[in-house]
């Protein structure tokens, strides 16, 4: 699915929420699906990365050229990243998604 493609999905889902065809929940599983469509299906330069361990950083998805900028870019999304004591760091790998 390309960029275009997952917005105009993520949009026919917010217009049928607005119109009232579907509630809050369905809505909210139908732009992650999207959403996740797309990071898979991601055909950038860069690479999928999900993070794997502790809170709060498990679970998260990123876009990043490589494993080591993948993980700055989970300690960022998380709000933990430069200026943490290293035992602030939650303890975590990342793998290709």
């Amino acid at each position: 699915m390309d960029r275009i493609s997952a917005i105009r999905n993520v949009e026919d889902a917010l217009r049928e929420f607005e119109n009232g065809e579907a509630d809050l929940a369905a809505t909210e599983r139908r732009v992650a699906a999207v959403l996740r469509t797309y990071a898979t299906e991601f055909d950038g330069d860069d690479g999928v990365y999900r993070a794997v361990g502790d809170d709060p950083v498990d679970g998260t998805v990123v876009v990043a050229p490589s494993e080591p900028a993948a993980r700055e870019r989970v300690l960022a999304a998380s709000g933990v990243g430069e200026g943490s004591d290293e035992h602030e760091r939650p303890d975590f790998d990342v793998e290709r998604f």
